[in-house]
């Protein structure tokens, strides 16, 4: 089944799995997330059934509880409960797609020498690239956390240390997350070199497919996964109070 190509069901699992909560609670017809500072991704509750208005109620408690803004990722199928929490005053945001591609995709070329790495675990400048990035080490706990198989992502520019990734596989599919260049080194190719040695990396751990997920808004992030011969599989978006705040 690995070889078919992933649903949207299949991506979520993947997104799930390869950058996982510290905590997943299912109640009542949601999924509640205790994420610990690692964003929204790992923070954002999810329907899994069908909810009535005072359920609504109990999941914005139970996330409060955990110390988190009330927060709801809007997946396809969720339009009603989309249409709801804008009622209640929620905020879309982050626009997010899922880009998708058969791993050979990303296979065809030799890394040049000395360009890209997959090592685990990161070694220490790893880490300064991605404070660089904002992914502190709340995030890079999500990465620890995270079930093998995965590897982080090393990028070198004239022998300079210039970026810093991360993938996890689950069911077949390769998700690159937290892919950063440093500044001095953008519009040099080190990015499509750091996908492509994730895929090297990955097929050889039996992968048939690579995905990643990017705001809509980051137009250098489209443009990469463009090049790779990636395509949108699927978008999502969250919902939120325009008072609370979380990181994506």
């Amino acid at each position: 089944m690995i070889h078919l190509k992933p649903d949207l069901s299949r991506l979520f699992s993947v997104l799930d799995t390869t950058w996982p909560a510290a905590a997943r609670v299912e109640t009542g017809p949601w999924t509640l997330r205790e994420g610990r500072g690692g964003g929204k991704r790992v923070s954002a509750a999810t329907a899994r059934g069908a909810w009535r208005v005072d359920d609504l109620t109990a999941a914005e408690t139970a996330m409060r509880l955990m110390g988190q803004p009330a927060l709801f990722m809007i997946r396809p199928g969720d339009e009603t409960l989309d249409i709801a929490l804008e009622a209640q005053g929620y905020d879309r945001v982050d626009p997010t797609n899922l880009w998708l591609a058969p791993i050979d995709h990303l296979t065809d070329l030799k890394l040049p020498r000395v360009s890209a790495f997959a090592i685990w675990e990161p070694l220490a400048i790893m880490n300064e690239i991605w404070e660089d990035g904002g992914i502190g080490e709340a995030r890079r706990r999500v990465m620890d956390r995270a079930a093998q198989p995965k590897t982080g992502l090393f990028g070198r520019v004239s022998d300079r240390p210039a970026g810093a990734g991360f993938c996890g596989i689950h069911e077949g599919v390769a998700m690159v997350h937290a892919l950063h260049i440093l500044s001095d080194h953008r519009g040099k190719a080190l990015g499509g070199w750091m996908m492509r040695c994730a895929a090297l990396w990955a097929a050889r751990k039996g992968a048939r497919w690579m995905a990643c997920a990017a705001t809509a808004e980051n137009d250098a992030a489209s443009a990469l996964y463009a090049s790779l011969h990636m395509e949108v599989a699927g978008q999502y978006h969250y919902r939120m109070y325009q008072s609370e705040g979380e990181d994506a």
